[in-house]
């Protein structure tokens, strides 16, 4: 097999215009989509010619992340990615992306469609996840199909915590907010009782 081609994609004015694939792929969880999700889309959709094919995380590929029972309906998820893109592609001029294909399908696991589709050409990756574009081309490999550019984005840093955003830290936060909730709806305003001290009850009040 041959070495494996990267490319960085650089969001400079004097970067050179990126290589266009006729199909690429993408995947991912795509819960709560944020600005990290969006510059993997946006990646997807400007080096695609023709098709764009994102698999959404779906059954088994969910059970280890952490607040799995957060994560969002798949039928949502692969609509706001859908959407996304298709909104972004609107954007443009009819003559840079005149007709842009989008493929969304649940994948159960970590593959999907990436290494039965003979006519990819590109995967987008993260820095964090180029291990996974070498996976997908040894399975290729296996399987005599051509091996993919691996295109890297850089994925965008967090405000909130300045970290790198992820849908982990986005679920843990609307964990602890529920917690937050939970426990005020429990706390029972009581008056202290002025006789013994005590919080007012039924024992308070005995007959003489």
């Amino acid at each position: 097999m041959g070495n494996l081609e990267e490319e960085t994609l650089k969001n400079s004015n004097s970067s050179p215009t990126p290589k266009l694939y006729g199909a690429v792929v993408v995947g991912g969880t795509f819960d709560r989509l944020h600005d990290g999700h969006r510059s993997f889309l946006k990646a997807s959709a400007e080096l695609a010619k023709e098709r764009v094919v994102v698999g959404v995380c779906d059954g088994p590929m969910l059970i280890n992340k952490k607040f799995a029972n957060l994560i969002e309906p798949i039928e949502k998820r692969m609509r706001n990615v859908e959407g996304y893109i298709k909104h972004f592609v609107a954007g443009l001029k009819k003559s840079v992306k005149p007709e842009l294909m989008v493929q969304v399908e649940p994948i159960t696991d970590p593959y999907g469609p990436s290494i039965v589709d003979e006519s990819l050409e590109a995967i987008i990756v993260s820095k964090e996840t180029k291990a996974g574009g070498n996976a997908v081309n040894k399975k290729r490999a296996e399987r005599g199909l051509q091996q993919l550019k691996v295109e890297v984005v850089d994925l965008v840093p967090g405000e909130i915590t300045g970290e790198k955003l992820s849908s982990t830290t986005l679920r843990m936060l609307e964990a602890e907010k529920a917690i937050q909730q939970q426990q005020a709806e429990q706390v029972v305003d009581v008056v202290p009782g002025e006789i013994i001290g005590e919080k007012l009850s039924s024992m308070t009040f005995k007959d003489a």
